[in-house]
């Protein structure tokens, strides 16, 4: 199997932006009621983008009390859920553990590890992207990043400030909820654009 290269950070810088959702296509779940109403609409879906988040640990040894925020996205909205009410924590845990839903994303492992520590759960059905494209010949994990430039010739903007914000907060601000719910989508795109079960050519 031939091997390729993931994009240099230099290469990335060269192309144009990929657009973003924005505040319009992305739904905040912080209460019971938005909680079910987000069961509602994606309960039914085949497959979602799926990411987390946690307030950054600063100290040796010191342990994330993450995750404080998930994500699941379709193609063109995304649900970024707060985990303080404990209806939102029952129904994030339930469309992670629906194995009907195919759950997508890149470098999932440590997601995996912190849900099970803070929902109790497993999550079932889910798709580590980076391994997809291992097997096509990619050595290294391309991330989203990478897999945005090879599928669509685009930069996928992601912030520095935004990914080690305080996600723990109660009130995010609109920056985290753009940050947030674009790692999900970008996700998702690259999983629809791949095609599933995805063709051998990238």
């Amino acid at each position: 199997m031939p091997q390729f290269a993931s994009p240099t950070r230099d290469e990335l810088a060269l192309l144009e932006p990929l657009d973003r959702l924005g505040l319009a296509d992305i739904v905040l779940v912080a209460t019971a009621a938005q909680a079910d109403h987000a069961w509602k609409l994606l309960s039914s879906c085949s497959a979602l983008g799926f990411d987390t988040e946690s307030k950054p640990t600063f100290f040796r040894d010191q342990v994330s009390e993450g995750p404080h925020v998930v994500q699941l996205s379709t193609l063109d909205r995304a649900w970024v859920f707060q985990l303080f009410d404990v209806r939102c924590r029952a129904i994030v845990a339930a469309l992670l553990e629906a194995e009907h839903i195919t759950k997508v994303g890149f470098g999932l492992a440590g997601d995996h590890t912190q849900i099970r520590r803070t929902l109790g759960v497993e999550p079932r059905n889910v798709l580590d992207l980076n391994g997809v494209f291992r097997k096509k010949g990619y050595a290294k994990e391309i991330g989203v990043r990478g897999a945005v430039a090879v599928l669509f010739n685009r930069r996928f903007l992601k912030s520095k400030k935004a990914t080690t914000s305080n996600w723990a907060n109660r009130q995010l601000s609109e920056s985290q909820l753009v940050y947030a719910a674009n790692d999900a989508w970008a996700a998702m795109r690259v999983f629809d654009a791949l095609g599933w079960p995805p063709s051998q050519g990238v």
